[in-house]
């Protein structure tokens, strides 16, 4: 798996605009702990643009729509890498990297580690392949941190009443997709931080925030 801190000094990082990821499984809380980051960036003056994957462009819907609605039903695994894989490239080009070019912080819920994450360890493909699609397909753009919110899959997967294509899939799956963020994670410390999911919301927005007060030297306020 080329996740290790080699790989991770190759990778490219914006150098204007601050560019966080939350990551982890499903149901572990990332959509509220991006919201309470914006919220608290916005209030100390900065620009954000808070967004996520699959589906933030008008491509992106459509790709999401066929990647998570149920009745897409079984696709090859690596034609859902490459979908998710195109997903990603329209992200970037078309929202993210213009954000980092005005100096902006860009929140995304979800980037390529899931990829990595999903359709690598989950689908049981080749992650060194996988990776290599992701890495072309997002210009090897890489978040300056990026935060796993770490829960075990059957309390995630228990918060919601109807699943998607994804969440759908087997508890095993969702264990590999696990243990593939943490890996990700424990292999380049300098840009992950990996917190327990399950610990007061309020608690883990403050751990979050006081590993991004550092990175805001290259933001800039509205």
């Amino acid at each position: 798996m080329s996740t290790g801190p080699a790989a991770a000094a190759s990778g490219a990082y914006a150098r204007t605009g601050v560019f966080v990821c939350f990551e982890g499984g499903d149901g572990s809380g990332k959509s509220t702990q991006s919201e309470l980051l914006g919220g608290w960036l916005e209030g100390q003056g900065y620009a954000v643009l808070s967004t996520f994957e699959p589906g933030a462009t008008e491509v992106g819907r459509k790709l999401r729509s066929i990647v998570l609605s149920p009745e897409t039903g079984a696709i090859a695994d690596r034609t859902e890498a490459l979908l998710y894989a195109a997903d990603k490239a329209e992200h970037v080009a078309a929202v993210v990297r213009p954000a980092l070019e005005r100096g902006a912080v860009v929140i995304t819920d979800r980037y390529v580690d899931s990829m990595l994450a999903y359709q690598g360890a989950g689908r049981a493909l080749d992650v060194d392949e996988v990776e290599r699609v992701a890495r072309w397909a997002t210009g090897d753009l890489r978040p300056h941190l990026t935060v796993v919110l770490d829960l075990e899959p059957e309390h995630g997967l228990g918060r919601f009443e109807e699943r998607d294509r994804i969440e759908g899939e087997s508890l095993e799956f969702h264990l590999r997709v696990r243990d593939g963020f943490l890996r990700m994670a424990a292999a380049d410390p300098d840009h992950y931080v990996v917190l327990d999911a399950r610990a007061d919301r309020e608690e883990i927005a403050a751990q979050v925030r006081d590993r991004v007060a550092p990175l805001l030297e290259q933001a800039v306020r509205r």
